[in-house]
């Protein structure tokens, strides 16, 4: 059964809770590339936050269940070190690109940041 979400698309997803202050910086950032398509810094601002959301998806789809299933603190210790280093390689090659795009590159991925992000 699917669900439609923001981009009007019944295809199944996943979504994943974050902060507020990172609900805010992330409307900040994007409503900032839309307003001031001339400012130098969009693609650092822009992959600063796609860091962050990486870092929260990445918590809350693999680190909480690890911690809520109790798996010991060597395991638990293990798996973070694990996603710690997944988080830093993806990191690293999303700001490579994201640095580099024009405006309107960085106006797709805001576009598709805001697909993913749901109301309640």
């Amino acid at each position: 059964m699917g669900t439609t979400n923001n981009s009007g698309s019944t295809k199944p997803f996943l979504r994943f809770y974050h902060s507020e202050a990172l609900r805010d910086k992330t409307n900040t950032v994007l409503s900032a590339l839309e307003e001031d398509p001339e400012h130098k810094k969009h693609g650092n601002h822009v992959a600063g936050l796609v860091s962050e959301l990486v870092e929260a998806g990445m918590e809350y789809y693999f680190l909480t269940p690890v911690k809520e299933a109790d798996i010991g603190f060597v395991a638990e210790k293990s798996a973070k070190l694990g996603i710690a280093s997944a988080v830093k390689l993806i990191n690293s090659v999303s700001k490579k690109y994201i640095t580099r795009m024009d405006h309107g590159q960085l106006l797709v991925v805001s576009t598709h940041i805001q697909s993913l992000t749901i109301a309640e």
